[in-house]
């Protein structure tokens, strides 16, 4: 993959014209994700993953906290037997304790998370840009979120980026991510 190409054509949208270096250093993380733990995955699958975290994230491609830390959601009170409050963390913004208990254990059998570490124990390793990053990719390909799986969308000459949404939050600005998506999917093609 030529990167270069690929930034350069990202650059002008969604990034509107400029990218920071945190943000370079982001895509990067999950573009080095893709490559690690779903190589060769279909292109359109990159995208509306990059597409997900460019907006999960308000473009800072960088793992963040939710807004709010889950105050007055649900999910935002102190749960399990760590006593954690298992918002929002991380690119695609990771919620709930049954969440974070699935991520641990892949990530685990990945080899992502160290002996000793766990993301029950320890929610704000969702906040870790390789931790982050190995979410969002495997998470979208095997339906961790939802179940709904980047294949279920993108399959074919199938391509359904308004509905890919379902992913990992429903109807939720689907359009609005559609449409990042399809300026990252040019940049992909570019390279």
């Amino acid at each position: 993959m030529d990167r270069a190409a690929f930034f350069k054509v990202v650059r002008k949208q969604p990034f509107g014209g400029a990218l920071s270096v945190a943000q370079v250093r982001g895509v990067e993380a999950l573009l080095d994700a893709w490559e690690r733990w779903a190589p060769g995955s279909d292109p359109r699958f990159v995208a509306y993953c990059l597409a997900t975290v460019f907006h999960e994230t308000s473009a800072a491609m960088q793992p963040v906290r939710e807004v709010g830390r889950g105050k007055g959601r649900a999910y935002g009170i102190p749960a399990g037997r760590f006593g954690q409050v298992y918002y929002g963390r991380g690119g695609v913004q990771l919620t709930w304790l049954r969440n974070y208990e699935l991520a641990d254990a892949k990530l685990r059998a990945l080899g992502v998370l160290e002996p000793g570490e766990s993301l029950v124990r320890e929610p704000d390793l969702a906040l870790r840009a390789d931790v982050s990053a190995a979410v969002a990719v495997r998470g979208m390909v095997e339906g961790w979120f939802t179940g709904r799986r980047l294949e279920q969308f993108f399959v074919g000459t199938r391509s359904d980026w308004v509905d890919a949404r379902a992913i990992i939050n429903g109807r939720d600005r689907a359009a609005l991510v559609a449409g990042y998506g399809l300026h990252f999917y040019e940049g992909l093609r570019a390279a």
